[in-house]
């Protein structure tokens, strides 16, 4: 008898504890979900700490909008967190924020940066013994050469821009002004993209393209007087200048003494590489008259199929226009987002199976010029094409290629 009343009061109390537990509130996959964390390493101090804002910017809002429409849903909903770290102004100071980063940080399933290839190419050695995946708008050849599984370069290599910038520029040249010209000049730094940029113009590109190069100046960044090199420039009278410089300070140096020499670019053509050319700093310090009717090539600009974005991008933000640096870390968020569902979870190895096998048009496809999103085997991006932007009143706006440029192409304005 007493061991049945034992048993009564044990199913009486679990009766009393199931009745109770199915009073509780049911948990939402979404209330379990976890924090997904990717990387960013940009130059948020020193020189380049302008394009490092732009690029945290771009990234920042990716990271927003994707955690607004729901997070990784394949995960339960969970939401992306932004891990930032400071490349500072060497590539030394870069490799140790990278090390830092993935030391104190070993759950990170995906990352990008870190805007200067020099910088880039250092942090990848970092994250490639890792084996953490890495999305990287820098354009040096040397970033995908080295036989890396976890890199993944979306902007064209500074290899293909080059070989597709010089003959892109001479036609448009040709068919503004009816001839070709024949002679033209070049004021580079020596870090890593320019340097890749240049070396098939200077290893037989130029000659191909029918150009002697009258003057050729290199310099050390960060520069403190642009006057030698713009001297030589003048002297030599070439018909179009090359500036493949990295950062913005240098780029309103050089500009404006060049104007100040009478070479502005808007009865002197120069063509210049690099998002940095179409910062909004370079407005302010440069002026509008300094910089109207420079032409830049690069990788990726907004479009005007991306309106609604560039529209919220500005409101958000305060920047008056979209640029290269933000579209592209805002694109590369969403390539980590769309592998990260793919892959069903948070694993970085998977995440990197999934970008690999990525080929697409859709979703972050449409962040990139050429609407495509497939990487080779080398991690490139397959037919990542050239763009050119001009200042033309005061902003850069896209003018090639025509399909999605929203200005007419000028060649020098009078």
């Amino acid at each position: 008898m007493s061991r049945k009343r034992t048993w009564q009061s044990l199913l009486s109390g679990a009766a009393v504890v199931i009745g109770a537990t199915a009073l509780l509130p049911v948990v939402a996959p979404a209330q379990q979900a976890r924090e997904v964390k990717v990387a960013l390493i940009a130059p948020l101090s020193g020189p380049w700490a302008r394009q490092g804002d732009l690029v945290k910017k771009g990234a920042e809002m990716a990271i927003e909008d994707i955690n607004n429409a729901g997070g990784i849903k394949a995960l339960g909903g969970a939401k992306m967190k932004l891990v930032v770290a400071d490349a500072g102004d060497s590539a030394e100071k870069a490799k140790n924020a990278a090390q830092r980063l993935v030391a104190q940080e070993p759950d990170l399933v995906g990352g990008e940066g870190v805007w200067l290839s020099s910088f880039t190419l250092a942090v990848t050695e970092v994250t490639e013994r890792a084996e953490l995946p890495w999305l990287t708008l820098s354009y040096s050849d040397q970033i995908t050469n080295r036989g890396f599984k976890y890199v993944f370069q979306t902007s064209a290599t500074a290899d293909v821009q080059s070989e597709l910038a010089l003959p892109t520029i001479m036609k448009l040249a040709e068919s503004t002004t009816g001839k070709r010209p024949t002679t033209t000049a070049v004021i580079q730094d020596n870090t890593a993209a320019p340097v890749s940029f240049m070396k098939p113009m200077r290893g037989g590109g130029f000659e191909k393209a029918g150009l002697k190069v009258v003057a050729d100046e290199i310099y050390t960044p960060p520069l403190s007087d642009a006057t030698p090199l713009v001297a030589k420039v003048r002297t030599a009278r070439p018909d179009f200048l090359w500036v493949i410089s990295t950062n913005v300070p240098d780029d309103s140096l050089i500009l404006q003494k060049l104007t100040e020499m009478g070479l502005s670019a808007s009865r002197f053509p120069v063509v210049g590489n690099g998002a940095h050319f179409g910062a909004p700093e370079l407005l302010k310090v440069a002026g509008a008259d300094v910089m109207n009717g420079m032409l830049i090539t690069l990788a990726n600009w907004s479009n005007k199929s991306q309106q609604k974005l560039i529209d919220e991008f500005k409101k958000r933000t305060g920047e008056p226009w979209l640029t290269q640096d933000s579209l592209c870390d805002y694109g590369h968020l969403w390539i980590i987002k769309e592998a990260l569902e793919k892959a069903g979870v948070a694993d970085r190895r998977k995440v990197a199976e999934a970008i690999r096998a990525m080929d697409t048009r859709e979703g972050a496809a449409q962040y990139f010029a050429g609407g495509h999103i497939k990487f080779d085997e080398k991690g490139r991006r397959v037919d990542a094409p050239l763009v050119i932007i001009q200042w033309q009143n005061g902003e850069p706006v896209t003018v090639y290629p025509p399909q999605d440029a929203t200005a007419k192409a000028i060649w020098a304005i009078k």
